[in-house]
């Protein structure tokens, strides 16, 4: 393949394709009007398509009627899952940030966005509005995997509390809180003790001012061990990217020799 060819594919437009639509190659109907009313793509254009669950196909826009594109799949390839499966539990922070933690989420490789309401949660959300958000975050994970390349689409769950969160924590599973506490440990220390890589790990993650002490006992009594990030207090945006990075290094990262 030539160099010119490659830059093509890499640039080619990618939709998502719904795994109940694969064998059909047949876009649902959000995706069809960007691909045909807001990109303009015709028969015969080639595109990238994924199906959020590790596959990706190269195909060719076949008919197009209206809001509905047929594809045609020439080649397909897996994405494999991640040797351990990562949870994002994430207090929701004001503004626009939770927007930005998705996004990031999603290109540091996250499988799931918890958003987390804490007793200093400053945005309120009730319960006719966490849908309406799960749908939003939702989206920006769907957008940001269509960016970066991604093709493991992440679950994004309603807001909850932190207290109903931890509830639902499965035992036998790694689960990290970071914390200001004198009590809290460096990541690497405590994944060391841990040994073998865990099949899923949750980090937890404060709003502005941090998880409460008796939120940080919640989680620590539903076996959350506490971390460090070092000595600099990070804002919450920034301690979620640098909680996945680390994570990300220490447990995708094949072993050195």
């Amino acid at each position: 393949m030539r160099p010119c060819e490659i830059t093509s594919i890499k640039n080619m437009h990618r939709f998502h394709l719904r795994p109940e639509n694969w064998e059909a190659a047949i876009l649902d109907a959000d995706e069809a009007h960007h691909c045909l009313n807001v990109l303009r793509l015709s028969v015969g254009d080639r595109v990238t398509v994924f199906d959020g669950a590790g596959r990706e196909g190269q195909a060719v826009i076949e008919s197009a009627s209206g809001s509905k594109a047929k594809l045609k799949i020439s080649s397909t390839s897996t994405t494999p899952a991640p040797p351990c499966a990562i949870t994002l539990a994430q207090a929701v922070p004001k503004g626009k940030n939770m927007d930005l933690i998705v996004q990031k989420a999603v290109e540091l490789g996250a499988a799931r966005v918890v958003p987390l309401l804490s007793a200093r949660t400053v945005v309120q959300i009730d319960s006719g509005d966490a849908t309406k958000k799960k749908e939003k975050w939702s989206a920006i994970a769907l957008e940001a995997c269509k960016q970066c390349g991604q093709n493991r689409l992440p679950e994004v769950a309603e807001p909850m509390t932190l207290k109903a969160f931890a509830e639902r924590l499965e035992k036998g599973d790694l689960h990290l809180i970071a914390s200001l506490q004198p009590d809290a440990r460096p990541i690497k220390t405590v994944l060391k003790e841990h040994g073998k890589t865990p099949n899923r790990v949750t980090i937890f993650v404060g709003p502005e001012g941090d998880f409460t002490p008796a939120e940080i006992a919640l989680a620590k009594s539903h076996g959350c061990q506490p971390i460090t990030l070092g000595p600099i207090i990070l804002r919450t945006e920034t301690a979620a990217i640098y909680c996945l990075s680390v994570l990300a290094h220490e447990l995708f990262s094949p072993p050195q020799a």
